[in-house]
């Protein structure tokens, strides 16, 4: 590392990606601000600037007015006689008319009008004139400023979004950081690895180029930003030929040998999706097919520069004291492993709900969750069953993203439906989780109890240097709400998230953690201790995530586009005759779809294909829908892919993971593979809830809700 050129303390890949990457970062956050300020100032320019008393409104200051071209002081009597003198046209169309008299009371009246008109658009423009001052011109240029940037930004958001996107993805190539089944690590482990990104962006690369030529180009109709195709396609072969050179070129580090089983793992989740949706699509000639569900990336670019945004906060959050100081809290109370793991998944789902999607959470926090729970005397399996589930309960809850991205593509549902039926899914899953930790717990004789007063006290005592974070979270919000009237809520959390945890982070490194403290956290002091270096190494980190999670998503969707492609969801039969049985036969639908793809992409093909045939089946559309997140969250904390497992593989470390197992040789099939089991049991459990007890609550809620109004009439008349 230290052998890598150096330029003011910066190394060229921080150059060439995290400062890219941190300016777009920083300019959809300015975009996202920009909207909510440009309103604010609409409306001081309106009140401060306009003139009721002359009917002068801000919107006509907002630029020099222009005289009017006519003449206020038009002699009508002349203006007639020149009309009616005026000498025929020898235009063919004018000719039509040429014999029928001019009546001069219709002339005299027109000339009137427009001389009224004109008399008032004069009168507008000598008012407008009379209200343009200096100050009015300094605000306005500040206003309209802004309008201009968020213009910009609301105009260009998939270039913005494809920029960073690129970078990331050229990173988090050149790190070999992409989501696998397990990491490269001998020679064999690196030619299958290699080989796989070759072949793959090979298979994008040709279809972006073959879908803008062959199609685009050839439709005759101009395209419309060009420049985004260019991207793609060279961002493809940049990516081919970087592949390519680790292929020739593969690490020396890297031990001989290899099982070459094993090295199938260690493919690249998107690359395993790119060849299996090529093999579909140029099977039947369909050469672009993959390029054309690449596109739906860009028709939602706004949802994915928010995830973006949700990653650099979650980022920034690692580089705090937040979750440690929040553990201090709840360490007095000497709670069991099991308890003290619930408590933590409860708190979890509050971060979760607000950077939208469960992976996020278990990148920032994963591994603090993993300690806390292994240090409160856990079993390695079980912390990293809770690591994993850590993101899983909060995704029903306000203001996750993807309950933003399902309410835009279905209006049968809306987003407080979705969060109401939210919060009872989320408390079911949360007390499943405590019944089967309970139940499957070890012995806990000898274990040390804590003293309520003695509990309480360290516990208010730990509060103490919590509050300044909170406060600074609630002046941000406030500063939001009074200044730019925005609430705390999913259509703004995007942007506010990031902001807090800046000004959060900002205080926490003014406060100088002891880098003792720091490495007793973490021992490879990944938490930076200056501010500089906390925001850099956040970004640096968030790079990427973004080009591993938005290159999965992508893919992720044109899987999607097999499925559809394939007519599979077309053989479903519309009717199904039960609603049982449909829902049954959607639940494991959704379970399979949840396994295989990422939760954006997912809801992007359900919405497509499945949720007409819910519908149609008669399934309540909100019912439906907690249905679909309760399976996907399933699915990814289920084999073979397991995503939110992969995640915590990668965030705990490799040695951790043979320690885990190492621990548990000796012991019986549950404790083995606990970290597995538990999530899958008690998401299992929640799901089979939420599908069969939704509906018997769907079909008698109306009966339940009526007994109890007459019970509640009989007993208080």
């Amino acid at each position: 590392m230290n052998n890598k050129p150096v330029f003011l303390n910066r190394s060229l890949s921080e150059w060439f990606s995290s400062l890219p990457v941190l300016a777009l970062l920083l300019l959809t956050l300015i975009i996202g601000t920009g909207e909510m300020l440009h309103g604010q100032l609409l409306r001081f320019g309106e009140r401060t600037f306009g003139d009721p008393t002359t009917n002068v409104q801000y919107f006509m200051l907002r630029a020099d007015p222009v005289r009017p071209a006519c003449d206020p002081n038009k002699d009508i009597d002349a203006a007639v006689q020149a009309k009616l003198n005026a000498p025929v046209s020898d235009d063919p169309l004018d000719m039509l008319f040429a014999d029928a008299p001019q009546d001069p009371e219709a002339i005299r009246s027109s000339l009137e009008a427009a001389k009224a008109l004109c008399i008032e658009k004069n009168d507008i423009y000598e008012r407008v004139v009379q209200n343009i001052t200096p100050e009015l011109k300094a605000f306005r240029a500040v206003e309209t400023g802004f309008f201009g940037i968020f213009k910009f930004g609301t105009e260009n958001r998939p270039l913005i979004l494809l920029a960073m996107f690129a970078i990331a993805a050229i990173t988090t190539t050149l790190g070999v950081h992409h989501i696998n089944l397990r990491p490269p690590k001998t020679q064999k482990d690196f030619f299958v690895y290699n080989t796989a990104m070759v072949v793959a962006n090979v298979i994008l690369a040709f279809s972006s180029w073959y879908y803008y030529t062959k199609v685009l180009l050839a439709s005759g109709i101009p395209v419309d930003k060009p420049l985004l195709n260019y991207i793609f396609i060279t961002l493809f072969v940049t990516l081919a030929v970087i592949s390519a050179v680790r292929l020739l070129r593969p690490p020396q580090s890297a031990p001989a040998g290899g099982n070459f089983g094993m090295s199938l793992l260690t493919i690249p989740l998107f690359a395993f999706m790119a060849m299996t949706s090529a093999a579909t699509f140029f099977a039947d000639q369909h050469w672009a097919g993959i390029a054309i569900y690449l596109g739906q990336l860009l028709e939602y670019s706004g949802i994915f520069l928010n995830l973006a945004l949700y990653i650099w906060a979650g980022m920034l959050l690692k580089q705090t004291r937040v979750v440690t100081l929040f553990m201090d809290i709840v360490r007095p109370w000497k709670l069991s492993p099991e308890a003290l793991t619930w408590v933590i998944l409860l708190a979890a789902a509050i971060p979760t709900a607000y950077t939208g999607a469960s992976g996020i959470f278990v990148i920032a926090a994963g591994a603090i969750v993993y300690k806390e729970v292994y240090s409160a005397g856990g079993r390695r399996q079980m912390a990293l069953a809770a690591a994993a589930m850590s993101g899983s309960m909060g995704v029903v809850l306000r203001p996750c993203l993807l309950i933003v991205l399902i309410a835009a593509l279905n209006k049968q549902v809306t987003t407080n439906e979705l969060y109401g039926w939210g919060v009872g899914v989320f408390m079911i899953t949360s007390t499943l989780f405590l019944l089967f930790a309970m139940l499957v717990k070890e012995d806990s004789t000898g274990r040390e109890r804590a003293v309520f007063t003695t509990a309480l006290r360290e516990s208010a005592r730990a509060l103490v240097p919590v509050s300044p974070y909170i406060v600074i979270t609630l002046l941000v919000v406030y500063g939001y709400k009074f200044l730019l009237d925005a609430q705390l809520d999913e259509f703004t959390a995007p942007v506010m998230l990031p902001v807090i945890m800046l000004f959060i982070v900002i205080f926490d490194k003014i406060r100088r953690e002891p880098k003792a403290q720091a490495v007793a956290v973490n021992p490879e002091a990944e938490r930076r201790l200056n501010l500089e270096q906390a925001v850099r190494y956040a970004t640096n980190e968030t790079i990427g995530h973004i080009g591993a999670l938005i290159m999965l998503m992508a893919l992720s969707v044109s899987v999607g586009g097999v499925i559809e492609h394939s007519g599979i969801m077309e053989s479903v039969p519309a009717d199904m005759g039960s609603i049982w049985v449909t829902l049954t036969i959607l639940m494991f639908m959704m379970v399979f779809i949840g396994m295989i793809m990422d939760p954006f992409g997912a809801v992007i093909l359900v919405s497509a294909t499945v949720a007409p045939i819910a519908y149609s089946n008669g399934i309540n559309p909100i019912h439906f829908w907690m249905i679909v997140l309760a399976a996907f969250e399933l699915g990814y904390l289920s084999p073979p892919v397991a995503l939110n497992q992969l995640l915590t593989r990668m965030v705990v470390g490799e040695e951790e993971m043979d320690a885990a197992d190492a621990e548990v040789r000796h012991k019986s099939f549950y404790y083995r593979y606990e970290r597995w089991i538990l999530p899958v049991v008690v998401m299992f459990s929640g799901l089979l809830i939420v599908v069969y007890g939704g509906q018997n609550l769907v079909m008698h809620g109306l009966e339940w809700q009526e007994a109890i109004g007459n019970m509640m009439r009989s007993l208080f008349g």
